[in-house]
């Protein structure tokens, strides 16, 4: 009879509504994989436009969650604990994930069909729907063993995608480099998680949290290593300085949608990991990470912010260049209102402060990479020079580019984007970081200098004979999609700065 309840406690139903969302992308995945099998060469586009399909609908059963927390594969003993907790938090991440890998595809089915010699589609999108699908899946973990499974779901098909031209010395270069740093992530993130498991005997954050207190003190040491190790696993996921020496190689060498998938989407991943982990399971360690995220942050947003001032105009490839330490600039202001947690009485709201601010830079930053897609169409060398007189020949494209460098400077009419730093600002000075809001300011400053520079670059006079640039329809829906989110976000930037005033846990 004893055995019964233990049977019954081990017997759990699915909450297969809260599950949807990364299952469908998942599912999806697989489907796209087998038709590849089937379907003649002429038809490889309904892979694309199938996988489109899948990550909306997939973003889609967002909505029924909404309604309030839903949690699954759940044990319940003197205190219960959840492996899948579908939450406010959750939610507005897979939201920018599958949002951003939606953005992602619609750029990869112009790209594929221009590039369909050196990119297998079937394998192109079974491995970026596998990656969406564990980049949705991290935000909803809630112990240490499905956050790490979820991260190398995400992480693995991208390393692939990174890689997928053949031929392609540089793509191959890139790829590989990608992969030994976040290998050496996981690495040391898995070593850090054994330590945590065995100073306090479980894997569940919340229960991490409540055990970390209380650890034997022959075991405090190595607590206090397993929080370390786990923590910089995670800041190699998020590029932050000095783990980011793979994002220009990398964003370089892969096709260019998928450069603007892992600026976006996988920033997400890291961050929101790396919130789970500090806030969630090691909020009494606040005084090692506050501190230690801290400095990354302003190393982070300094070393971004002068190696993009130092991009040369006429240098091959220098516009995704110029994007890519932008966006390592850009992980050192997400990391700001990160460290304030480990500061401030009020962490959730300092976290709202991160999650506002990335729902922004993700809008803007896409729109930017698909502008630098369409003109990579025309220049295969997308340098900046390249872009001079852009608006001689397409007005529209060029003004849609300067609203999103405006918007990633903080300058109106990009008002989201100055909306979204004065936020992580308030979130530094709250806490009693007014260094930090400092380094900060003046890398806003610095920042401005090449954000304007490329912009006025666009309305300058063509040298030469201009260039036609026609817009196919999948990269017309995705400039179309990132322009009005970043319009309508400046109208009311209320929609995602409310996360900076009532928290997400």
């Amino acid at each position: 009879m004893s055995a019964q309840p233990v049977a019954e406690s081990l017997v759990q139903s699915v909450d297969w509504l809260a599950v949807a969302p990364p299952t469908i992308a998942a599912a999806v995945g697989l489907v796209v994989l087998v038709a590849d099998l089937f379907l003649p060469e002429a038809r490889k586009n309904v892979l694309g436009w199938t996988s489109v399909a899948g990550l909306a609908s997939a973003a889609l059963l967002l909505l029924p969650l909404l309604d309030g927390d839903r949690s699954t594969f759940c044990v319940n003993g003197a205190t219960r604990a959840c492996s899948y907790t579908a939450d406010h938090f959750t939610l507005v991440i897979q939201f920018l994930v599958l949002g951003g890998a939606l953005l992602a595809a619609l750029l990869s089915v112009t790209n594929l069909k221009d590039d369909e010699r050196r990119v297998p589609p079937g394998e192109f999108w079974f491995l970026l729907l596998s990656s969406a699908a564990g980049a949705a899946l991290l935000p909803a973990s809630r112990d240490l063993a499905t956050l790490i499974v979820a991260l190398e779901v995400a992480s693995l098909p991208a390393f692939a995608l990174v890689g997928i031209r053949h031929g392609d010395k540089r793509s191959s270069e890139a790829a590989l480099k990608f992969f030994l740093s976040s290998v050496t992530a996981t690495a040391v993130s898995l070593m850090g998680i054994s330590f945590v498991y065995a100073s306090t005997g479980t894997l569940y954050l919340t229960q991490v949290a409540q055990r970390l207190t209380h650890v034997d003190g022959q075991l405090h040491t190595l607590a206090q290593v397993g929080v370390v190790l786990t923590l910089i696993g995670f800041a190699f996921k998020t590029a932050a300085v000095p783990f980011h020496f793979w994002v220009p190689d990398t964003y370089v060498g892969a096709p260019l949608p998928v450069a603007a998938y892992l600026s976006v989407v996988g920033k997400a991943v890291g961050f929101s990991g790396l919130i789970l982990v500090t806030v969630v399971a090691f909020p009494s360690y606040a005084d090692v990470w506050g501190p230690a995220l801290a400095a990354l942050a302003a190393l982070t947003m300094t070393v971004g912010n002068a190696a993009a001032l130092r991009q040369q105009a006429t240098r091959a490839y220098s516009a995704v260049r110029l994007l890519a330490w932008s966006s390592v600039g850009q992980a050192g202001y997400l990391l700001v209102p990160i460290a304030a947690a480990g500061y401030a009485k009020d962490p959730q709201k300092a976290i709202g402060s991160t999650v506002a601010y990335a729902l922004m830079y993700a809008a803007v930053n896409l729109g930017a990479f698909a502008v630098a897609a369409l003109v990579g169409r025309g220049r295969a060398l997308n340098r900046i020079s390249d872009y001079r007189g852009l608006y001689a020949t397409n007005p529209l494209t060029a003004l849609l580019l300067a609203f999103f460098l405006l918007c990633l400077a903080g300058l109106p009419p990009g008002v989201i984007g100055l909306f979204a730093k004065v936020t992580v600002f308030s979130a530094a000075v709250d806490a009693g970081l007014g260094w930090l809001a400092v380094v900060m300011a003046v890398n806003v400053v610095i920042a401005l200098f090449y954000y304007l520079q490329w912009t006025a670059l666009l309305f300058r006079a063509p040298e030469g004979e201009p260039a036609r640039h026609r817009v196919p329809a999948p990269l017309t829906a995705a400039l179309a999609l990132t322009g009005v989110l970043g319009v309508a976000l400046s109208g009311a930037p209320q929609l995602v700065l409310r996360f900076a005033a009532t928290g997400l846990f």
